[in-house]
């Protein structure tokens, strides 16, 4: 495995400009603790994550528990690339690369409450999203659906305008390149689940349980015995990268196939 630094994002698409929810730790190559990096205002913005990230350089593999892509159905069966510079275009004037300027764009795809009709026909999964499904692990959340605390889909349009804006290698949409930076999707969950531990992660005895079983070091005496879920998340995933990175089969699932590398992405974790 090439990568020596290991990174896991909890992200958000919520209005604003400094958002509690936005997460960010930090591992090494190894099996030392991840840390939870802080930003010098000590809340995220969106636009300093991308600002983070841009001064990364190296081997790093970055995590982001947000969609990149949505099911291919039209109008949305085109390459994500140029969905990202659509995306990017029609809401370049929102702040902090917020995405809700896109839902008005195309409002006839996405489902927001009971006067868009039955919730199921615009409720579509992801191929990615329907194999976990069956997995029986958990149950994914439709990107086009915007009603609810998850808002997945608002998150989604926010990592679009990161992605674009950031130009990193994304894994599956481009070949992983020999050397430097990738980033890829994940669900934090799978990373609690392949811990083991269903539920969020709120505990410091849940989270340690849920490293160790990654391979990890437990968190340090000093970190807080309770703690927001987005904290527990972008942990656990950070651990999670580092522990299944080495392993081929999660670069290669079986239903992954190059139309759906280049439209809809995948869901780093899920095979």
């Amino acid at each position: 495995m090439r990568f020596s630094r290991f990174v896991g994002i909890d992200w958000s698409g919520a209005k604003g400009v400094k958002h509690p929810s936005v997460q960010v730790a930090l591992c090494e190559a190894g099996d030392a603790a991840p840390e939870l990096v802080l930003p010098p205002s000590g809340v995220w913005s969106r636009g300093g994550v991308l600002d983070w990230l841009g001064g990364l350089s190296g081997d790093v593999l970055v995590g982001m528990d947000a969609g990149f892509g949505f099911a291919a159905v039209p109008p949305f069966d085109q390459p994500a690339r140029d969905l990202w510079a659509e995306v990017e275009a029609v809401c370049v004037a929102e702040a902090d690369l917020g995405g809700h300027g896109f839902i008005p764009h195309r409002r006839d795809s996405f489902w927001l409450g009971k006067d868009d009709g039955p919730r199921h026909l615009r409720a579509h999964l992801r191929v990615t999203e329907q194999v976990y499904k069956a997995s029986g692990l958990g149950v994914p959340t439709s990107n086009f659906v915007l009603l609810g605390a998850s808002q997945v889909g608002k998150a989604t349009l926010a990592a679009m305008r990161l992605l674009h804006q950031l130009q990193w290698p994304v894994w599956p949409f481009d070949p992983l390149p020999a050397s430097g930076p990738v980033i890829l999707e994940i669900y934090a969950q799978a990373f609690a689940r392949l811990g083991g531990f269903r539920g969020k992660l709120r505990d410091l005895e849940s989270l340690n349980a849920a490293l160790s079983r990654h391979g990890s070091q437990p968190m340090p005496a000093v970190f807080p015995g309770h703690f927001a879920d987005h904290v527990g998340d972008a942990i656990i995933t950070a651990a999670g990268l580092r522990a299944i990175a080495p392993q081929a089969h999660w670069w290669q699932p079986a239903a992954l196939t190059p139309a759906i590398a280049t439209m809809e992405g995948w869901t780093f974790g899920i095979v």
